[in-house]
């Protein structure tokens, strides 16, 4: 499952639904964050919440719309209006829906990643896409990957996981991700570009990265995505959130 499944409109609400569980999955770039919350939603069956998708569609539509990247105000605007849907494809693939065009490849570009963290730091984008992520809590639970999601949006998850692993595994991992779809990808220059979201996701004024006071600390650095999924299960089991799963 994925949510929210379709997502437009106002900001207005009152805050995620208290009944819901919510399971938090924050942690920088390369971390393993993403890929660690679906193994957690194919074995839960619960709804997952993609963060950084919204932002990256942010940065996205901007660009579509022809805005100034400085442009908080016109950004904020998309944050709040641009209709969002979240559907896999005949194969289970998630596909990300901009209006009627499939932006999904684009998102999963380093461009669009820079993009999210530019406008990341804006109070007026953040305020806007609030709502839409409180709406994503739905039953039996929710699962959401971000980097404020224990500490801003979900303050009151059951559980809190912040995933992190060396910045020279996190570089490595992109890089092999990428070097897939794009043979001329640099190792230097993903590092530089990891090193430099760090810094600006860490000391930005607004939900700066960092784990809250109450998150379990995951290093994955030498785990791989499997065997972090095993330790957060094993969390959420002390805590009474599930029983054995599959």
């Amino acid at each position: 499952m994925s949510g929210p499944a379709a997502a437009g409109g106002s900001a207005a609400g009152s805050g995620p639904d208290p009944r819901v569980p919510v399971v938090t999955i924050d942690g920088p770039s390369g971390s393993g964050k993403g890929t660690v919350s679906r193994l957690l939603v194919r074995h839960l069956g619960w709804h997952l919440l993609d963060s950084g998708a919204l932002y990256r569609l942010v940065a996205h539509a901007g660009t579509l719309a022809g805005l100034a990247p400085d442009d908080e105000p016109g950004h904020a605007r998309l944050a709040l209006q641009m209709h969002v849907l979240f559907d896999p494809d005949a194969t289970g693939e998630e596909r990300i829906w901009l209006a009627d065009r499939d932006v999904t490849a684009a998102l999963r570009e380093e461009a669009a990643g820079a993009g999210a963290s530019r406008v990341a730091v804006w109070p007026a984008v953040r305020s806007a896409l609030l709502a839409r992520q409180h709406a994503a809590a739905r039953p039996p639970g929710l699962i959401a990957d971000g980097r404020d999601m224990g500490t801003v949006v979900f303050p009151q998850a059951q559980l809190k996981i912040f995933l992190t692993a060396s910045p020279e595994e996190r570089a490595q991992r992109r890089y092999k991700q990428l070097k897939e779809k794009d043979s001329s990808v640099s190792l230097a220059a993903l590092s530089r570009e990891i090193a430099e979201r760090d810094r600006r996701d860490a000391t930005r004024p607004v939900a700066p990265l960092v784990p809250a006071s109450d998150a379990i600390v995951l290093d994955s650095t030498a785990l791989d995505a499997a065997a972090v999924t095993e330790r957060v299960l094993a969390h959420g089991r002390a805590r009474g959130l599930w029983g054995v799963v599959a």
